[in-house]
């Protein structure tokens, strides 16, 4: 595998016939093109906005040199091509290998279940975002959203080409003065992320499959025993009853309560799979309440479709149905009432052992009972549905879980998704491989991710295909644990890939770094809550630091985490630098047990921030926010600032303001650096604090006394 994999480029077809278009400007000063011969039925509703685009007036007057030209090819392909010049670097495109720059390739938005990246050499993976975003080398920015989920490639060069396989679609236009201010303006329409509880920002582990639940336990108790921070264990298939969803295995999980009871005691949270595929079985209740309601996917007859994953042949249920949606929520309120915490939508592409494609057929249908018919009904079919199938489960999921817990934020993990599945699922970057390539990789693929409007997303912290080995997992965990979302995870039949598995060198150098994770767990959730308001990407590409300097439009190697710090993996080479200020290394070896060892990535922190910290916690149970260290970066004023965000971790009181958020502020003042923490918005009470001021400058860190309430104060060393 190398990281170019996955980028193919081809030749276009040629466009044969031209079309008419209007266009629109929406309340949000976006522009909305239409072609010609555009037919509502075949789009709408569409499952990226969350409100139907309001058209405000005709666009008379275009606010971008952005238009759209809307096409037809020989082969009947619909096509809308926008020239948006030589010049433009592009990002965007979703879930997908290659480099962080999207320029000069073609990508397919087809979901596949791809082992390793292997299917089609990693030119479609397991999600589909049509979406791409440009910066220009003034650094203005554009956005360009095609509101199509039939099958499709996007071509990135001079023009950006969208060519599709169903009928013609709208392409949505934003422009504004920064790539910040399109990610601002695409998640206010596609909506933003769900605030998540804190327990799903901690370090997670996984492997396919941890059983029986005695070996669950056994995980547990040694993640304690070995003091790794932790938040979260994880069941794959193997927890079931023959593979059929909803069930738990007569023997090897004969009590789910009672094991999830004996987790939450040790302050671990667990998440189990539910897949789509539902076993074709008489007696079985769900497979009975599928048939009796007639919710299942059809075939090109009108039967229902039988297509073979883990249980053997099993029923597809039909999400695109909302009568469909409401009775898949209806199956989790007694399967969470064992205890269950978050639930992990695998397989959802839909991966069909042995189909076309490793899918269903493209003729299948969808849609309510009396609007299928045979002979392929054009606006159900599969074609166009496919892209969204998992998106429309986790929708469902999403509803199950809230009725099931409607105190309780939902946490859903989805393989497959689409453009504004966000709203009900985080993600995870798919089956990779333990080797040094995809763990390289994975950087850029999480941060595009984060450019598509996907902010809680990582990969498999190891990789998941093959082997591990001590080197790779020591220093993909040292990395990983700055990516949204943490997990160790493996497959069946492969080595032990816990951070125990390689020895005692290994184990130290995961434990530092999932530590260090812990500490920073207060700027984290700032982070997220930023994410969940303007749709900031948590894990951010270098070039945000600094969107006019085009020295750092290609980094991939070095990313943010947050706006005020910048990692740098301890195996990245000729990194990029942000030219303006001095970015500060900031040394956290004096608050982690072990110290430092040579996997550890360089932190960076931005001059004219402030960084907030906790004191070490062995889960987010444990967290307090009531004692604080501060780590302050001054800019060339003597000034910093910065944010803290608290609340309950989860819950929804958050939503009637019991939440508090924190302007810090900080001011050097000859010698004399003053520290001050006000509380600016929300209802939750202000606790007595304890601060302590970590002054970085020079690659150390100078503290203070620990100094009570809001103010600290110390004077620094030159």
């Amino acid at each position: 595998m190398t990281l170019r994999k996955g980028f193919l480029c081809f030749g276009l077809a040629i466009a044969v016939k031209a079309m008419a278009q209007t266009a629109f400007l929406t309340t949000d000063s976006v522009a909305v093109f239409y072609p010609k011969d555009y037919d509502a039925t075949q789009h709408q509703p569409s499952p990226i906005f969350v409100h139907e685009l309001t058209p405000l007036s005709p666009l008379t007057s275009h606010l971008s040199p952005l238009i759209p030209v809307f096409t037809q090819s020989a082969d009947g392909h619909s096509i809308a091509t926008i020239h948006v010049g030589k010049d433009v670097d592009l990002y965007g495109t979703g879930e997908v290998t290659g480099p962080l720059r999207r320029n000069g390739c073609t990508i397919s938005l087809w979901n596949v279940d791809t082992p390793a990246y292997g299917v089609d050499d990693g030119s479609h993976l397991y999600q589909s975002h049509p979406w791409v975003m440009g910066l220009r080398p003034d650094g203005t920015a554009f956005g360009i959203i095609a509101d199509n989920t039939w099958k499709q490639t996007i071509t990135t060069s001079d023009d950006v080409i969208f060519d599709s396989e169903g009928p013609a679609f709208r392409v949505v236009i934003i422009e504004r003065e920064s790539p910040q201010a399109v990610m601002q303006a695409l998640v206010k329409l596609t909506g933003t992320m769900e605030l998540p509880p804190l327990w799903a920002l901690g370090y997670q582990q996984c492997r396919f499959s941890y059983h029986p639940d005695t070996r669950v336990k056994e995980i547990a108790d040694l993640l304690r025993q070995h003091r790794i921070p932790s938040d979260v264990i994880w069941m794959d298939i193997h927890y079931m009853d023959s593979y059929k969803i909803f069930t738990f295995h007569p023997k090897e999980f004969s009590d789910p309560k009672g094991l999830n009871d004996y987790l939450h005691l040790r302050n671990f949270k667990t998440v189990y799979m539910i897949d789509p595929g539902v076993k074709v079985e008489p007696g079985y209740f769900v497979d009975d309440q599928g048939s009796a309601g007639d919710y299942w996917v059809k075939d090109n007859e009108g039967k229902p479709y039988v297509g073979n994953v883990w249980p053997g042949p099993c029923h597809f249920p039909d999400f695109t149905r909302e009568e469909v949606r409401t009775w898949w929520a209806t199956l989790y309120k007694d399967y969470m009432s064992t205890g269950i915490d978050g639930v992990w939508n695998d397989m959802n592409e839909p991966s069909v052992f042995g189909g076309p494609g490793g899918t269903m057929p493209i003729d299948n249908q969808h849609g309510s009972a009396n609007s299928v018919s045979v002979g392929f009904p054009v606006g159900n079919s599969h074609l166009r549905f496919h892209n969204i199938f998992g998106l429309n489960m986790v929708r469902a999921s999403r509803q199950g879980l809230l009725l099931a817990n409607p105190q309780k934020r939902p946490f859903i993990l989805s393989r497959s998704n689409f453009l504004g599945g966000h709203r009900y699922a985080a993600t995870w970057t798919g089956d990779n491989l333990s080797s040094v390539e995809q763990m390289k990789l994975s950087v850029p693929m999480s941060l595009t991710l984060g450019l598509s409007g996907q902010p809680f997303n990582g990969p498999d912290i190891g990789g998941f295909c093959e082997n591990a080995n001590a080197e790779l997992l020591a220093q993909w965990t040292a990395m990983g644990v700055f990516f949204p979302f943490v997990r160790n995870h493996t497959i069946d039949g492969s080595v032990d890939q816990e951070p125990w598995a390689f020895g005692e060198e290994v184990l130290n150098s995961c434990r530092t770094a999932i530590e260090r994770r812990y500490l920073l767990m207060p700027y984290v959730y700032t982070a997220f809550r930023e994410a969940s308001v303007d749709g900031m990407p948590v894990m951010r590409p270098l070039f945000m630091a600094d969107p006019k300097d085009r020295t750092l439009r290609s980094e991939e190697q070095a990313f943010l985490f947050g706006g005020d710090l910048m990692v740098t993996p301890r195996w990245a080479k000729n990194v990029a630098q942000p030219h303006y200020g001095s970015w500060q290394i900031l040394d956290l070896s004096s608050l982690s047990s072990l110290g430092d060892d040579p996997h550890q990535a360089e932190l960076r922190q931005r001059p004219g921030s402030i960084i907030p910290m906790a004191q070490l916690a062995q889960s987010t149970a444990e967290l307090r926010t009531d004692s604080l260290t501060l780590f302050i970066c001054l800019d060339g004023e003597g000034k910093a600032e910065g944010i803290l965000y608290e609340d309950e971790g989860d819950g929804f009181g958050y939503r009637q303001g019991y939440y508090r958020l924190s302007t810090l502020t900080a001011q050097l003042n000859k010698r004399q650096l003053t520290v001050t923490m006000t509380p600016v918005e929300g209802q939750m009470p202000e606790p007595e604090r304890t601060l302590r001021i970590g002054y970085v400058k020079n690659g150390r860190v100078q503290y203070s006394a620990w100094q009570r309430g809001n103010h600290a104060m110390m004077k620094v060393r030159n």
